[in-house]
C-alpha cells in the first residue's frame, strides 16, 4: 500500500498521519485494520488507502487510558475501560454470554425473551410470568396506549411512568415482588409498543401477530431476534437505566431511563440509518455501485461493523443464518445479499445487529419503525436485570468530573 497526502475529504486521513496521532509504525496500522480495530478504505488512486479521522482519534485516546487516574476515569465512560462489575452478560467474539450462557445458543435452542429474563433476573425455581396476565390499560391510559398515530416509543415513554402510579409493590424490596413486577412490566412494554392490549402470550407472539398474524416462520425469527438483544453488557441505556435504579427509584422509573437514552439517533437511531441505507441502495437501481460509491466518498455504511466484534457481530450472523434459511429465495432478501456483499468487498465490514433488524424489516416489507420496537421490546429484560443487581448492592452511581473550565480567582 502507498500514502496519499493529499485526500480532499477532511474526516479522511492517510496512513502517514494516522501512524503519527498513534505513535506507530505503518505495519502496525495495517495490523489494527486486519483486526478490526481500525477500517480503510480506497483512497485518491488505487493504490492508497486512507483512515477516518474519528476511528483514529479514537483509537489513540485509548491507547492512553491507564496513564493517569483521571484521564482513565474519562475514558471509561467512552466504551473504553470498565467501571463496574456485573454477572449479567459477558461479551466474547462468538456472542454475549447471559449468565455464562451463550445467547446464540439459547436462540438457537428455541428459548423465548421470558426465558432468557427469568436467567437474567435469578429467577431460578420461581416464574414471574405464571402469574395471570396483566389486566386491560387503566382508562387514563388506554387513549395513549392504543393510539396508533404516536411513534412507539414515545408511546411507550408516556404511559410507563403513568402505570407506575398504579403499581403498589413498586418499591417492595422482596426479591420475588420485584420480578413479578418486572415480569408485568416486560408484557406492558410490549404491548404498549405495537399498540395493543397486554396479554400472557409469549412477546415474540404478541408481536409478531400483530405485524404479520399467522406467519409461523415470522414470529420465530423476532423471537431469536428479542433472545439476541435481550442484553449487551453496559451499552448507553443499560446504564442509563442502572444509575437511575441505583437511586432506589421505582423499576418502572428505571424502564423509563432506558427507554429515553434507547430514543437517541446514535443508539435506538441505529437501525432507521440501516433501514434507509437498504431503500437507498434499492432506489439506486445499483446497489452494489451504490455501496462503492458511498464507501468510497467516505460515507458510513450504517447497519455494519461493531467496535466490540472485530471479526463480525455474531447476533447479526444467527439473524442473518434464519433469514436465508426462509426467505433465501425471495428478491428482498437476494437484494440484501447483494448490499451485504458489495459491503464486505469494499470495506471487510460484517452486518451488526442493527443491520439484520433492519433487514428483517426489509425483508418481510414491515416499517423500518418495528426494527427499533424489536430492540425495546428485547432490551427491557436486561435493563430490569441491571436494575435489579444494582439495587441489590444498595450504592449509588456518582461518578467524579474532571473540572476542565474557567479556574476561580483568574481572569477569563
Amino acid at each position: 500500500m502507498s500514502d496519499h497526502p493529499d485526500h480532499p475529504d477532511p474526516e479522511l486521513i492517510p496512513a502517514s498521519q494516522a501512524c503519527a496521532l498513534l505513535g506507530i509504525s505503518t505495519a502496525t496500522l495495517y495490523a489494527y485494520v486486519s483486526r478490526g480495530q481500525l477500517s480503510s478504505r480506497p483512497g485518491a488512486d488505487s493504490r492508497s488507502r486512507v483512515y477516518l479521522r474519528a476511528e483514529v482519534e479514537r483509537l489513540a485516546q485509548r491507547k492512553q487510558a491507564g496513564r493517569g487516574a483521571a484521564r482513565g476515569a474519562a475514558q471509561s465512560l467512552d466504551r473504553g475501560l470498565p467501571v463496574l462489575e456485573t454477572r449479567i452478560s459477558l461479551i466474547r467474539p462468538d456472542a454475549p454470554y447471559y449468565r455464562g450462557r451463550s445467547a446464540v445458543a439459547a436462540a438457537q435452542s428455541g428459548a423465548t425473551l421470558e426465558d432468557i429474563a427469568r436467567l437474567l433476573w435469578e429467577c431460578e425455581e420461581q416464574n414471574p410470568f405464571a402469574a395471570a396476565a396483566p389486566p386491560r390499560w387503566p382508562q387514563r391510559i388506554e387513549t395513549l396506549a392504543l393510539d396508533m398515530s404516536l411513534p412507539p416509543l414515545e408511546r411507550t415513554m408516556a404511559c410507563i411512568p403513568l402505570l407506575a402510579l398504579g403499581q403498589r409493590q413498586s418499591l417492595n424490596a422482596a426479591a420475588p415482588v420485584r420480578r413479578e413486577v418486572a415480569a408485568t412490566l416486560l408484557r406492558q412494554n410490549a404491548a404498549l409498543l405495537v399498540g395493543t392490549q397486554p396479554d400472557a402470550r409469549p412477546v415474540h407472539r404478541l408481536l409478531a401477530d400483530a405485524w404479520l398474524p399467522g406467519d409461523v416462520g415470522f414470529s420465530d425469527v423476532v423471537r431469536s431476534a428479542l433472545v439476541l438483544c435481550a442484553d449487551h453488557e453496559l451499552n448507553v441505556s443499560a446504564f442509563a437505566a442502572r444509575v437511575v435504579a441505583s437511586t432506589g427509584a421505582h423499576l418502572h422509573a428505571t424502564v423509563s431511563a432506558g427507554l429515553a437514552a434507547l430514543s437517541g439517533p446514535r443508539h435506538g437511531g441505529a437501525t432507521a440509518r440501516a433501514h434507509a441505507l437498504l431503500l437507498d441502495a434499492q432506489a439506486s437501481g445499483a446497489p452494489a455501485a451504490f455501496i462503492t460509491e458511498r464507501w468510497r466518498r467516505g460515507d458510513e455504511l450504517p447497519g455494519f461493523n461493531h467496535l466490540l466484534y472485530s471479526e463480525g457481530d455474531p447476533r447479526g450472523a444467527e439473524v442473518l443464518r434464519l433469514l436465508r434459511e426462509r426467505c433465501g429465495d425471495s428478491e428482498r432478501m437476494r437484494h440484501v445479499e447483494t448490499v451485504i456483499a458489495a459491503t464486505a468487498e469494499n470495506s471487510g465490514q460484517h452486518p451488526n445487529i442493527d443491520g439484520l433488524l433492519a433487514a428483517i424489516c426489509y425483508v418481510y416489507d414491515l416499517p423500518a419503525a418495528h426494527a427499533l420496537v424489536m430492540f425495546a421490546t428485547a432490551r427491557l429484560a436486561g435493563w430490569l436485570a441491571h436494575a435489579l443487581e444494582q439495587q441489590a448492592l444498595g450504592t449509588l452511581i456518582r461518578p467524579r468530573a474532571r473540572y476542565t473550565g474557567v479556574v476561580p480567582g483568574k481572569s477569563a
